[in-house]
């Protein structure tokens, strides 16, 4: 898993008394390794669907509720994932790997259930 260069940033002007949040977080498919800012490898699937968290713990925090892409548009495989502050354009806050790869066929259902999203 990878936070951004933007997230980094941003988290690190905080220690400067520049406020930072985050309304809504978005995932993103990706058949490869996303990189830093989120733009390698996406799915031809590229609709992102929002995600919600429960509250961090422990350094960590996971899903609170299943991310769900119905009537996927094409047959590939996604490998990773990748978090932005919005749901076209916006920024990349994070990204990371599936823990198990996923073939799909153009019209299937992909789901992230839930508490399976962990970032830490």
């Amino acid at each position: 898993m990878s936070i951004s260069n933007y997230l980094e940033d941003a988290l690190l002007d905080t220690l400067r008394g520049t406020s930072f949040s985050v309304a809504n977080v978005y995932l993103k498919l990706h058949t490869g390794d996303p990189g830093e800012d989120g733009t390698n490898n996406a799915a031809t699937e590229a609709t992102r669907q929002a995600a919600t968290f429960s509250a961090a713990s422990g350094g960590s925090m996971a899903s609170s509720a299943a991310v769900t892409w119905t009537n996927v548009s094409t047959t590939e495989t996604y490998s990773h994932w990748s978090a932005w502050d919005a749901s076209t354009a916006g920024n990349c806050l994070w990204s990371g790997a599936l823990s198990a790869s996923a073939s799909v066929a153009a019209g299937d259902t992909f789901q992230i259930t839930t508490l399976t999203l962990t970032l830490d």
